[in-house]
């Protein structure tokens, strides 16, 4: 796993290391707001939806009326990025899908009777992140971490998309978080609570 090791550090007695993710799940397979249709000659992106190429585009065409959908592009060299704004490179990129959910997928998930445009700004917002999410997927943004006290494990766990440092919520900042309860823990049980 070494040849993985994207960072290492001391935190209050404990070792704690940085892997990056190399067998991860993909957020497509988590429950998702957006169903992701894509369509590309050599790999399998997005969403097994089985909808065909002119069942998008008629679904699309009802944009704006029952129908919220996003442009997928991706660039494709030494890897693949996703994000639904064009890239500058017309030979290396292209739109390959969308994203979209229907109105009444979104009244069904918020049990509302009216779609509003807060309402819609907000979905809009979801399915943005949703592909931010599979392009970390993508480019093999995934991490996870190992615990150890005096060289002996105590914990791991895996699939942190984004930065590994990230400072909402990382694979170091859930690291540091398992030390910490660990250390209360102890101190509880030390103290015979």
């Amino acid at each position: 796993m070494t040849e993985n090791l994207v960072h290492q550090e001391k935190y209050k007695d404990f070792e704690i290391e940085i892997y990056q993710d190399t067998d991860p799940m993909s957020p497509r397979d988590w429950s998702n707001l957006g169903t992701m249709v894509c369509f590309h000659n050599r790999y399998k992106l997005g969403d097994q939806s089985g909808m065909s190429m002119e069942e998008l585009k008629d679904l699309v065409r009802r944009k704006d009326k029952d129908v919220l959908a996003l442009p997928l592009y991706l660039y494709d060299h030494s890897g693949i990025t996703m994000r639904t704004s064009p890239f500058s490179c017309p030979w290396d990129s292209g739109q390959v899908g969308y994203i979209y959910i229907t109105y009444e997928n979104i009244r069904k998930n918020w049990n509302v009777k009216k779609v509003t445009k807060k309402l819609i700004k907000q979905t809009l917002e979801i399915l943005e992140n949703e592909v931010k999410t599979y392009n970390d997927y993508l480019i093999g943004n995934v991490y996870g971490y190992v615990v150890k006290k005096d060289g002996e494990q105590i914990d791991s766990c895996w699939g942190y998309l984004g930065d590994w440092d990230g400072k909402e919520y990382g694979a170091l900042v859930a690291a540091k978080e398992i030390v910490d309860g660990y250390l209360q823990s102890s101190n509880f049980v030390q103290e015979g609570i």
